[in-house]
């Protein structure tokens, strides 16, 4: 299975788990990392830029590069979000592609397929992540978006909010 065949979503959401056997527990183990109760200054969001499919290890992933690079200013120092939850079933009908497995395969003949994955539907202008930070630390919180972007299948853009104003006495 690819990522890239399942990127553009196409059709209604396939949403439903109590009428899908088998469906694969989605991959990110947190939410919601750092401390919520601090006191930032700025919050830095990850916006997308396409309407697309999400899915679940791409999510996982932009959260661990994001979280690794953001952790060098402190645990206590940030707040990271995931904003997107993957609910869409991804199936797939698996073919075998060796030799002599024409015997085996029943080609488009109940062709529904079977849960491999799930996915977040993500609309242009949709915030995927956020971080708050003090001012002090922009550019680490900058920096750990941009990582946390590369990992995604689709061009994003970062907005920086200022969550009170910062005094520059």
């Amino acid at each position: 299975m690819r990522g890239k065949n399942y990127r553009h979503p196409t059709g209604m959401p396939y949403t439903r788990r109590e009428f899908v056997g088998g469906v694969p527990h989605s991959k990110i183990a947190k939410f919601s990392l750092g401390n919520p109760n601090g006191d930032y200054d700025v919050e830095l969001q990850l916006i997308s830029c396409a309407n697309v499919q999400v899915r679940h290890n791409a999510l996982e992933a932009a959260r661990v590069a994001a979280n690794k690079k953001i952790q060098e200013i402190g645990e206590s120092n940030y707040y990271l979000l995931v904003k997107k939850y993957p609910h869409v079933i991804l199936r797939e009908n698996k073919m075998i592609a060796t030799a002599g497995a024409d015997r085996l395969q029943e080609g488009m003949r109940r062709a529904f397929g079977k849960p491999v994955g799930l996915a977040a539907r993500v609309k242009i202008d949709d915030i995927i992540m956020l971080i708050r930070v003090k001012a002090s630390n922009i550019d680490k919180a900058k920096e750990a978006l941009e990582v946390a972007s590369s990992k995604l299948p689709m061009k994003t853009k970062i907005n920086v909010i200022e969550l009170k104003k910062v005094s520059t006495n």
